[in-house]
C-alpha cells in the first residue's frame, strides 16, 4: 500500500509531521483526522523513499507489541466486545513515541474493516509487522468462528518464540564478549606493548632466538595491517551472506551451521525448537500435516532442514508415516521421530508436537545457560597458548641478555 506524508496541528495546538500507509488518499485523510489531527497538507509519498521509511518503522514494533495486541485482542472478543471497537481501545492504549507507527497500524485496520474488508485480509496488509502465520491463524479463526482462540494460541506462539530468542541471545553473550576482549588483548600487546621491548633488545645487539623473530613478524604484521584483523569478523560474515545468496552453496553453508563445534548446540537446538513449535501451533489451528511442512519449509530459514523436509512432505503424499518420513533424514534426531511415532500410534499428535516444543525450548535454554562453560576452556586454553609463545619470545632474550653479562 502507498504511504501519505502529512503536515498537521494536534489537538493542543502543536505542528507535527508524519506518515502513514493506507490504500488511497481518502483513507489517509480519514485515519489522520480520526485520531484528532487538523491537517494542513497531505501527499503522497516516493515510493522508495516509503519502502526505506517502512522497514525502518517497522523495526521500532517488537514481537512483545504484537503479543500483547493478539492477547488483548483474544480477550475483548472472548468478553463479547465487538472488533471495531476493540481495535479502537487497544489503538487508544498505544500512547509512547516508539509505538505511534503501531498505533497507525491498527487505526489502518480499523478503517479497512470499516470500509468492509475482513479482518484477515486487513491484517495481511500489513506483513511487514505481522509474520505469516499470524495471518494464517487468523483466517482460520475467522473460518471456525474462533478467532478469540486463534489469536491466544498466535500469542503463546510468538511468546515462545520470543523466549526462543532470548536464550540465544544469552547463549552468545559470553562468546562475544570472549572474542571481544580476547582480541582487544592481543592487539594492544601486539601493537603498543611488545614493539617497545623488541626495540630495547635490538638496541642491545642480542642475537634474536626463532620464536622472537616470529613474535616480531606477528607485531609488525599486526602493526601494518590490524584494520585488516579488525574487519577480517566483517568479511567473514559478507563471504557466507554471500554464500547464502547463491542456491547451489547455500544447502552446504546452512548444514555446516548445524556441524560447526560448540555453535551447533545452539542452532541445531534452535531448528529443532522452532520445527516443534510450529508443528504444534499449525496443529492445533486444524492445518494439515502437509500444508504445515509446506509452511515450516518456507519459514524455518535453514535449507539443510528445509530440503529434509520438503522431501518429507513428498514421503508423506506418497503414503507413508510421519515419524518414517523424517526418519529417512539426519537432521531429525532419534528422540523427535520416536514421539512423532507414538503420536501417530496413539493418535496424540498434537501433544507429542506439544511435549517436543517444550523439550526443545528448555534444551536450548539448558545450552545458553551452559555455553558460557562449554566455551570458558577453549578461551583460556587458547588465551594461554598465545600468551606463553609471547612470554617465550621475550625470555630468550632476556636469558641470552644474562648470559652475555655473565661472560
Amino acid at each position: 500500500m502507498p504511504f501519505f506524508s502529512y503536515r498537521a496541528i494536534n489537538p493542543s495546538g502543536a505542528l507535527v509531521k508524519g506518515m502513514v500507509e493506507t490504500t488511497n488518499m481518502d483513507v489517509a485523510y480519514d485515519s489522520i483526522t480520526a485520531s484528532g489531527l487538523h491537517i494542513i497538507d497531505i501527499k503522497k509519498s516516493n515510493e522508495r523513499i516509503a519502502s526505506i521509511t517502512k522497514r525502518l518503522l517497522a523495526r521500532r514494533i517488537k514481537r512483545k507489541d504484537i503479543i500483547e495486541f493478539a492477547n488483548n485482542l483474544s480477550v475483548m472478543l472472548k468478553a463479547g466486545i465487538p472488533i471495531l471497537t476493540a481495535l479502537s481501545d487497544i489503538a487508544d492504549i498505544v500512547e509512547t513515541t516508539e509505538s505511534r507507527y503501531f498505533k497507525q497500524k491498527l487505526e489502518s485496520i480499523r478503517r479497512m474493516i470499516e470500509l468492509g474488508s475482513r479482518f484477515s485480509d486487513a491484517i495481511a496488509s500489513h506483513k511487514d509487522i505481522f509474520p505469516d502465520i499470524f495471518i494464517r491463524l487468523v483466517i482460520i479463526g475467522e473460518e471456525t468462528g474462533r478467532l478469540d482462540r486463534s489469536l491466544s494460541d498466535v500469542a503463546t506462539h510468538l511468546q515462545r518464540m520470543e523466549d526462543l530468542a532470548s536464550s540465544i541471545k544469552r547463549a552468545l553473550i559470553y562468546p562475544v564478549f570472549a572474542i571481544i576482549t580476547t582480541t582487544g588483548a592481543l592487539l594492544f600487546w601486539l601493537v603498543y606493548v611488545l614493539p617497545k621491548v623488541i626495540v630495547v633488545f635490538k638496541d642491545m645487539g642480542i642475537i634474536l632466538p626463532l620464536p622472537t623473530k616470529i613474535l616480531i613478524s606477528v607485531s609488525s604484521f599486526t602493526q601494518s595491517y590490524w584494520f585488516l584483523i579488525l574487519l577480517s569478523p566483517v568479511a567473514v560474515f559478507l563471504l557466507i551472506k554471500t554464500l547464502r545468496q547463491k542456491k547451489e552453496t547455500r544447502y552446504h553453508v546452512d548444514l555446516a551451521k548445524i556441524k560447526f563445534p560448540i555453535m551447533k548446540h545452539i542452532i541445531y537446538n534452535k531448528l529443532l525448537a522452532l520445527f516443534s513449535e510450529q508443528l504444534r501451533i499449525l496443529t492445533i489451528a486444524g492445518i494439515t500435516i502437509h500444508r504445515s511442512f509446506e509452511i515450516i519449509a518456507d519459514t524455518i530459514g535453514n535449507d539443510a532442514f528445509k530440503v529434509a523436509i520438503e522431501d518429507s512432505m513428498q514421503t508423506i503424499e506418497a503414503g507413508s508415516r510421519i515419524s518414517d518420513a523424517l526418519r529417512k533424514h539426519k537432521v531429525f534426531p532419534p528422540i523427535l521421530t520416536r514421539m512423532i511415532d507414538i503420536g501417530e500410534t496413539s493418535g496424540t499428535l498434537d501433544e507429542q508436537f506439544a511435549y517436543l516444543s517444550e523439550y526443545y525450548l528448555k534444551k536450548l535454554d539448558d545450552v545458553s545457560q551452559k555455553l558460557g562453560k562449554m566455551i570458558e576452556p577453549v578461551v583460556i586454553t587458547f588465551i594461554g597458548l598465545i600468551f606463553a609463545l609471547i612470554i617465550i619470545g621475550l625470555i630468550f632474550p632476556i636469558y641470552e641478555l644474562v648470559s652475555k653479562m655473565g661472560r
